[in-house]
């Protein structure tokens, strides 16, 4: 588990564009299940949720669709959270980081942490509005 006060910056860069952080399992398994699209990303410590995952997702709110609700868990903090989280992206593999988009409660479009990695942020970005475009 790390400290919160290193993974503070990185869950509050998300948080302050509208992303509700998820501590339980009980919140992932409501906001997941609501009605509309549900963006989650699992957020990570490591460079490339920080040089393309974070900075994707937030880009991707540029769009003129986007999801209803915004939701992050933290890998290695929110260990519950994170695993709820992950059961429903079965049948992906657990990935940190990841951003998965929901629609009514059933999964819609998935990247997993091989999308993201060495990938630039303006083409995560470009990957989830197409989503939005489609879902949202």
């Amino acid at each position: 588990m790390y400290p919160i006060e290193l993974v503070k910056p990185m869950q509050d860069e998300l948080t302050t564009v509208g992303f509700e952080a998820l501590h339980t399992s009980e919140a992932v398994s409501e906001m997941i299940k609501k009605e509309g699209t549900t963006l989650v990303m699992v957020n990570s410590v490591c460079g490339c949720a920080a040089g393309a995952a974070r900075p994707g997702a937030i880009n991707s709110l540029k769009n003129d669709k986007k999801p209803t609700h915004l939701v992050t868990v933290f890998a290695g903090v929110d260990k519950e959270a994170t695993n709820t989280a992950r059961e429903f992206m079965i049948p992906f593999p657990p990935s940190s980081p990841a951003i998965a988009l929901f629609k009514d409660g059933q999964l819609v479009h998935m990247l997993e942490r091989h999308h993201i990695e060495g990938r630039p942020a303006e083409v995560i970005a470009e990957n989830l509005m197409g989503a939005y475009d489609e879902y949202c």
